[in-house]
């Protein structure tokens, strides 16, 4: 009877340390982009398949789906949105 015990709390062991494993990974908190920040971008890419959308000083029409993201979210960065930081160059 007692070696039934062991048995079966040496598996019950073996699978609980597996699970803290997994739930050691931290969790993200909240949303990285505000909902304001996704329709500034909406915005742009509707211009930009429009063939509306131009870039800064040059004024060339936007043809790259990254390039009309990127307009959108410096646009709600600029308007206050809550957007993560852009990443160095470096």
């Amino acid at each position: 009877m007692a070696a039934t015990k062991k048995s079966t709390r040496g598996g019950s062991t073996s699978a609980k340390k597996s699970a803290k494993r997994t739930s050691a990974k931290k969790k993200s908190s909240g949303r990285k982009y505000s909902p304001k920040a996704g329709k500034s971008v909406e915005r742009e890419m509707k211009a930009m398949k429009s063939g509306k959308l131009k870039s800064g000083r040059s004024g060339k029409k936007v043809k790259s789906r990254k390039q009309a993201i990127a307009i959108g979210l410096s646009e709600a960065r600029r308007s206050g949105a809550k957007v993560p930081r852009k990443k160095s160059a470096a």
